[in-house]
């Protein structure tokens, strides 16, 4: 059983097949073979209970807010505000995009969304002033990660809706760490550029003056994130209200930023639309596939295997991030997520370990996988902003990077307040 589910998901990707349909083939062969509830009876019913949740309406609601930030104009004012209080450090301009990837992802929610908007705002600026690309592009896709672990995050709402977790406490959770990753970032851009210069380009003191009046144009991204996560903290707002609540922020910067019209608010629109009914095909999917392993016994299958092995709890949850790290050279992000999960937490949570800390670990794992070849979705989109400069760069320029992810999943492993600290204080 457990082969057929693995091979089976494998070779449904491998077939270019979507992967919200893979996963209800993958349900309907696990339920003909092996479950003994006929799935076909239930179907609509189980649909409709993973479809039927208030939670996930905040995920098309993040989306549109993220769409909204990307036309207003908001990351161009917010990325030249942050270019001068960073580019002083041995890198320059580099740290400029890791700092607009931070900003951008404590109000957007969306990885993609987050490199798409600073690759666009910082590639010329690259080229202008002449930095190597490698790196410089690697920072970005890289730096793009971060929304999906920076409080508000898509794939953190998709994961506690799964596994019945706090959204709140998986946000505070996920808030240090993101900070945290975000500064390690800084630190090996500029171990890298001290040692080999020629990574790097120009660093560019600024005068306090022009960086105290920067200032200004961060308020709108300091106001909107105080507002979502602030609301969801002080108990004022569900996450989904939260949203809502930066819909309405985001629509007023852009009037105030003099960038609303309704041809942006359409493209805002139609941009959220594609990417909600491409998550929501995936959840759903997940829920149903959730459903038949339960009732075919895969997760107790699974636990009863690894238990044979004799493997302590450590050496089992090493050889979970092993699997997730090899498997985020195949699989896309939130495909890998839903896939797994149903499988993987309860058997970490079999093992003693915190769920809501293995989201956090979790969530850097399959950040690795956007910026991993052959799918890693930040190197493609990184790329799109490039032009034909060689796709390469962008894959060596990410290497520095992703050992600062496993850096941050050892650090993690060995302290885990650094995820639990923020949920357990309140």
């Amino acid at each position: 059983m457990i082969p057929f589910t693995a091979f089976g998901l494998l070779g449904l990707l491998a077939l270019s097949i979507p992967v919200g349909i893979v996963l209800f083939l993958l349900a309907f062969g696990i339920d003909f073979f092996f479950s003994p509830f006929p799935l076909m009876r239930g179907l609509g019913q189980v649909v409709w209970s993973s479809s039927n949740s208030a939670t996930l309406i905040a995920i098309p609601l993040f989306v549109l807010l993220g769409e909204i930030l990307v036309r207003s104009g908001v990351a161009s004012r917010t990325y030249t505000a942050l270019d001068k209080w960073v580019s002083w450090l041995p890198g320059g301009l580099i740290h400029a995009n890791i700092a607009t990837s931070t900003m951008f992802s404590a109000t957007s929610g969306s990885s993609v969304a987050t490199a798409a908007t600073v690759a666009t705002v910082a590639m010329p600026q690259a080229r202008a002033l002449g930095y190597n690309e490698k790196l410089f592009s690697g920072a970005i896709a890289a730096g793009g990660t971060l929304g999906i672990i920076i409080p508000p995050s898509i794939n953190l709402i998709v994961y506690g809706f799964l596994t019945e977790s706090s959204i709140p406490q998986l946000f505070l959770a996920g808030l240090l760490p993101g900070l945290l990753m975000a500064l390690l970032f800084m630190i090996f851009t500029v171990i890298l550029c001290v040692l080999w210069p020629s990574l790097g380009g120009p660093r560019r003191p600024s005068a306090w003056r022009e960086r105290f009046v920067g200032l200004l144009d961060l308020i709108p991204i300091f106001g909107l994130f105080a507002a979502i996560v602030g609301s969801i903290y002080a108990g004022w707002a569900t996450p989904t209200e939260a949203a809502a609540i930066g819909v309405g922020i985001a629509l007023a910067i852009a009037v105030q930023q003099r960038a609303f019209s309704l041809d942006m608010l359409s493209k805002a629109l139609r941009g959220a639309v594609r990417t909600s009914a491409m998550i929501m095909l995936v959840v759903i999917g997940a829920y149903v596939l959730n459903f038949v392993l339960t009732a075919a016994g895969v997760s107790r299958a699974l636990q009863d295997l690894l238990n044979g092995l004799g493997l302590g709890p450590l050496a089992t949850l090493l050889v979970i991030v092993l699997m997730y790290i090899v498997l985020g050279f195949f699989i896309e992000t939130l495909s890998l997520m839903v896939a797994t999960i149903p499988i993987v937490v309860p058997i970490i949570v079999h093992l003693g370990y915190d769920k809501i800390w293995f989201g956090i670990l979790m969530i850097i794992l399959v950040e690795m996988a956007l910026i991993t070849p052959p799918v890693g979705l930040n190197l493609y989109v990184v790329q799109s902003a490039r032009g034909r400069a060689p796709f390469k760069d962008v894959m060596l320029g990410c290497i520095p990077y992703a050992f600062a992810m496993l850096l941050m999943v050892g650090l993690l492993i060995l302290a885990p307040q650094l995820a639990l600290f923020l949920p357990s204080s309140l």
